[in-house]
């Protein structure tokens, strides 16, 4: 049986606030503006690789993060590489169920972005 739009709203709304409770989320929000893999953001606020994992699949597992495709690592193995979907969540706590505002990242911004980064 396929759920309500409602039903389907309210597991995203707990998805996405676990996800963003979770200790580190935010700074790897933040770090992944720009395509990275799980290393280099690990390396980047400085957590352990495994932590970093778990908070990649949960931020992924709200639609925060996405993995934009592979690339080889420096010792040749090819790893994913990551980005956030938006730029801005804002949650609003004021009716019975939180409801979410974002503003997903474009892809011209994308683009624009990595050109900066070169």
């Amino acid at each position: 049986m396929s759920r309500s739009r409602t039903e389907r709203s309210e597991v995203d709304s707990a998805v996405v606030l676990s996800a963003l409770g979770s200790k580190y989320s935010a700074e790897i929000l933040c770090a992944a503006g720009t395509p990275k893999s799980a290393q280099a953001l690990s390396e980047d606020i400085e957590i352990p690789i495994a932590t970093c994992y778990r908070r990649i699949e949960e931020l992924v597992d709200a639609g925060l993060l996405t993995c934009e495709g592979r690339q080889l690592s420096e010792e040749g193995r090819r790893t994913n590489i990551y980005r956030r979907t938006l730029d801005e969540i804002e949650i609003d706590f004021s009716d019975d169920e939180p409801s979410f505002s974002r503003k997903h990242r474009t892809e011209a911004k994308n683009r624009l972005q990595d050109q900066l980064e070169d």
